[in-house]
C-alpha cells in the first residue's frame, strides 16, 4: 500500500544514501551467498522502460575471466593515464581507481538490447532507456549491497566491447557495468576522489525552470 514513511525511516534512508560510495578498497574474505542474493533481490523491484527487465548479470569467477578483466582495466587505466599531464597526470597515477584483484565478488551488468520482454513500450524513440533501467537498477543494487555493510565499486575504465567478448557475451547485451563487490576496508562518507583532491562535490544542486 502506497503512503508516507516515518521520519525515522526518512532519516535512514538519507544515511544510507549518504554513505553509499565507490569503493576501491576491499578486504578478500568471501561474501555469504543469503547476503549477496538478499541484494540480487533488489533487481526484481527495479523500475524499467515498458516492464522489459532488460539487466542480465554474468558472475564472473573463473581464473581465465578475472585475469582478462583486469588486464583490460590495466590497459585502459595506461591509456587513461597518457591522456593527462602535469599535476592532474601525477595525481591520476596515485589513483586507487578499481578494486577488481582484491574484491571476492565480479559482476559485469549488461543491457540485452534485443529483449523482446515489454513489447517495445516507452523504447522506441528513446531506445537509450532500455540502458537507463539497467543503471537505476544497479542504483537500487548498490543501497541494498550498502545497507549489508557491503562496498561495491563500479569500474569504468574498460574497454567494453573487449569485455563482452571475454566474457562470451551474446552480441545483443552491451557492457553497462563492470561492478567489484566486498565487504570493505574502510568506510568513509567522502567520496575518495574528493578526499584525493582529484574534485569536490557540487554543493547545491542547480535546477532551473522554463
Amino acid at each position: 500500500m502506497l503512503g508516507s514513511f516515518s521520519p525515522e525511516f526518512r532519516d535512514d534512508l538519507a544515511e544510507l544514501m549518504r554513505w553509499r560510495r565507490d569503493v576501491r578498497r576491499f578486504r578478500t574474505d568471501p561474501v555469504d551467498a543469503a547476503v549477496l542474493n538478499r541484494c540480487f533481490s533488489a533487481f526484481a523491484s527495479a523500475p524499467s522502460v515498458g516492464l522489459s527487465e532488460p539487466w542480465r548479470i554474468i558472475r564472473v569467477e573463473s581464473a581465465s575471466a578475472r585475469v582478462a578483466s583486469i588486464a583490460n582495466f590495466e590497459t585502459a587505466n595506461a591509456a587513461a593515464l597518457a591522456g593527462y599531464t602535469d599535476e592532474k597526470a601525477a595525481l591520476y597515477a596515485q589513483l586507487k581507481l578499481s578494486g577488481m584483484r582484491e574484491a571476492p565478488v565480479h559482476l559485469a551488468v549488461f543491457c540485452d538490447d534485443a529483449t523482446c520482454k515489454g513489447s517495445g513500450l516507452g523504447a522506441q524513440y528513446m531506445p537509450q532507456t532500455r540502458a537507463y533501467s539497467v543503471v537505476g537498477a544497479i542504483a537500487m543494487f548498490w543501497l541494498a549491497a550498502r545497507a549489508e555493510g557491503l562496498g561495491l565499486g563500479w569500474v569504468s575504465i574498460l574497454d567494453a566491447q573487449k569485455m563482452a567478448k571475454d566474457l562470451n557475451a551474446p552480441a545483443d547485451w552491451t557492457l553497462i557495468g563492470y561492478l567489484c563487490v566486498g565487504w570493505p576496508t574502510e568506510n568513509h562518507a567522502t567520496p575518495e576522489l574528493e578526499r584525493a583532491g582529484w574534485e569536490r562535490r557540487t554543493p547545491n544542486l542547480h535546477i532551473e525552470t522554463r
